[in-house]
């Protein structure tokens, strides 16, 4: 294996000092231009590439920064993914992933690695088990810019990147409503995420516009897992007038909701239709997709909020009035059916 060519390589050559070369080579005008072009075009010829690590150590920053999110097996999340590391290399730095497989205790432990380790930045989307966030906030107070993107949690001070979530349930419902549904229920999310208010609130403007009756009944919260889906939508199939259209967290929450239905006889598109989000393409290849899905945008998502973790990381505060970036990306209802 043919061994990386160093500065003291191309001083040795050019019989001059190693700190010679290393000034030459970042075009420093201390060095004579005869000298700087010599070295320049040597370290060419050579295939001469700068060693990250020691410039990292002699800079102090690692050129790393973290992304943590729930599953990458999770669609919306590995597009999201993708736009982070379009604009990280676009950049020059390097991305550490992990995953939190929805669990605080996990995401707990990520983050004091991360920062043990000094990231230079953080990319977060929340586990949702999480219920306390004073493991963000400590990041934050180590100086550490922060960026929470789609989950984002209630009441941290930081750079936030999200989906307009209150516009699509609101398109998403009063869509029902124009089909002629009158019983829409909302399965929605944990109450630790502000796009589940958000959604809440976009639903109950499109039921009240429609002339719909608002009925606790119909709205239930779900942990997002298969098991606890599937009891709220047990528990909707129960009631003496069930709904008719049921608006799902997202095409995953469906999903679960639609099997039970299965389970019990209720023809999909028939007897209960389905809206939701993410608009996963998967849907493309479901013989009863939900007739509706809100397209949130993931790989913009994830471009935006790397590019402003990468300024922040560079400038250390963003536009908003108490240095922080919040940017809301709008949402798109794609039909199905």
């Amino acid at each position: 294996m043919k061994e990386l060519v160093t500065i003291k390589e191309i001083a040795r050559q050019l019989s001059v000092s190693v700190s010679t070369v290393s000034r030459a080579l970042q075009n420093n005008p201390r060095i004579g231009l005869k000298t700087r072009e010599s070295v320049q075009a040597l370290a060419g010829q050579l295939k001469y590439s700068p060693n990250a690590a020691a410039l990292h150590f002699r800079s102090g920053k690692s050129g790393i920064i973290g992304v943590v999110l729930p599953e990458i097996r999770e669609n919306f999340f590995s597009e999201a993914l993708n736009g982070i590391e379009t604009i990280a290399l676009d950049q020059k730095f390097l991305v550490a992933l992990y995953q939190s497989h929805d669990s605080f205790e996990r995401e707990k432990q990520i983050l004091a690695a991360l920062t043990a380790n000094r990231v230079e930045g953080i990319l977060l989307s929340a586990a949702k088990e999480s219920q306390s966030f004073q493991h963000v906030q400590d990041v934050i107070t180590q100086q550490i810019p922060v960026v929470l993107f789609d989950r984002i949690p209630p009441g941290i001070q930081t750079h936030q990147v999200g989906c307009d979530v209150k516009s699509g349930a609101y398109q998403a419902t009063k869509w029902l409503g124009a089909q002629g549904f009158r019983r829409i229920a909302l399965l929605n999310g944990p109450a630790t995420l502000v796009a589940c208010d958000d959604r809440y609130e976009g639903y109950i403007r499109a039921l009240v516009e429609n002339g719909l009756a608002v009925e606790n009944a119909l709205i239930k919260r779900v942990d997002l897992t298969p098991e606890d889906t599937a009891r709220k939508m047990a528990q909707l199939l129960t009631l003496d007038c069930r709904p008719d259209a049921v608006l799902a967290f997202n095409d995953y929450v469906a999903l679960d909701a639609m099997r039970v239905c299965r389970n019990q006889g209720v023809i999909i598109n028939r007897d209960i239709s389905f809206a939701s989000f993410a608009n996963l393409p998967m849907n493309m290849y479901l013989e009863q997709p939900p007739l509706v899905s809100v397209e949130q945008h993931p790989f913009a998502i994830g471009q935006k909020a790397a590019e402003i973790l990468i300024k922040s990381i560079r400038s250390g505060s963003g536009p908003g009035s108490d240095g922080y970036e919040r940017v809301i990306i709008d949402s798109q209802l794609k039909v199905w059916q």
